[in-house]
Order: structure tokens, then C-alpha cells, then sequence
């Protein structure tokens, strides 16, 4: 079986929306696992000086919903996120974040990632799992069609 094709750079080049204004970029995006880091600045911490849980949640979602795209894709499909349960383990200060998700399941109707976040040193920061639903082309979003 052949390597899945590694999508990282494109992602990057069109980044959009909150990947980008959260200053998330891609290391690694397959079939398999997708990767994101981003360092940490003053718009990502809570006011007690600590990274807000939003931050961990919405990197997580990141990375889950975009593994479970690039496996739509692949099918004629784009995916929406359900579900999402983050569990906050440990704060950061300041640092790079590094999250990391993959596959539990990749079923035609829905898809179930989970994903770690860690600090530079590879310290579990937060751990978290995300239920996407798989939308077939011509599907209605929020009044537009996929």
C-alpha cells in the first residue's frame, strides 16, 4: 500500500478563517494523521496569563476536521463537525503548541478523530475527540450548497 499523500503545503498556502487568524500551520496533513503547531502570543491566553481552552478546542477541531476532509475528499464528500469533547490537562504559559489527530473511525456517514495537544517538550496539554459528519456534494450548509 502506498504512503497517503502528505497535503501540509497546500493547506498552508490557502489558509483562511480562524487557521489563520489563530496562526496555525500545517507540519503534516494525511489520511492517516494531521499535524498543526502554532506559537503561542498574547491573543491566545485567558486573563489569568494561561493559553485559553478555546484555543485547545478549536486546534483540535482543526486538526481532526482536517484529516476528516481530506478523507471526503477523496469520496466526493466535505465533512462538519458534530461533536466536539476537549479535555484540558495542562497549562501553558507561552510556547509552540503542537496538536496531532487520528482516525478512531472513517465511516461514509460519519467520521471520529481524536487529537493531543503538547508543548515543545511533548508534554500532554490537552487531549480531545471529534465527530464529524460526511456531507455528499450538493448538501445544504447553513443556506449554501457544499
Amino acid at each position: 500500500m502506498a504512503d497517503p499523500v502528505d497535503v501540509s503545503a497546500m493547506l498552508n498556502a490557502n489558509l483562511g478563517g480562524w487557521n489563520n487568524a489563530m496562526g496555525l500551520r500545517f507540519s503534516h496533513a494525511t489520511t492517516e494523521s494531521c499535524t498543526a503547531e502554532l506559537e503561542v502570543g498574547p491573543q491566545h491566553l485567558q486573563p489569568y496569563g494561561i493559553v485559553h481552552g478555546g484555543v485547545h478546542a478549536g486546534i483540535i477541531e482543526a486538526a481532526c476536521s482536517t484529516g476528516a476532509a481530506i478523507v471526503a475528499m477523496g469520496r466526493g464528500q466535505s465533512v462538519v463537525g458534530l461533536e466536539n469533547a476537549t479535555s484540558f490537562i495542562a497549562a501553558a504559559r507561552g510556547g509552540t503548541l503542537r496538536v496531532t489527530a487520528t482516525p478512531v473511525t472513517r465511516g461514509r456517514r460519519t467520521q471520529v478523530w481524536q487529537a493531543t495537544v503538547t508543548d515543545a517538550a511533548g508534554k500532554t496539554l490537552a487531549t480531545g475527540r471529534v465527530r464529524l459528519l460526511c456531507l455528499e456534494a450538493g448538501s445544504d450548509l447553513a443556506g449554501k450548497t457544499v
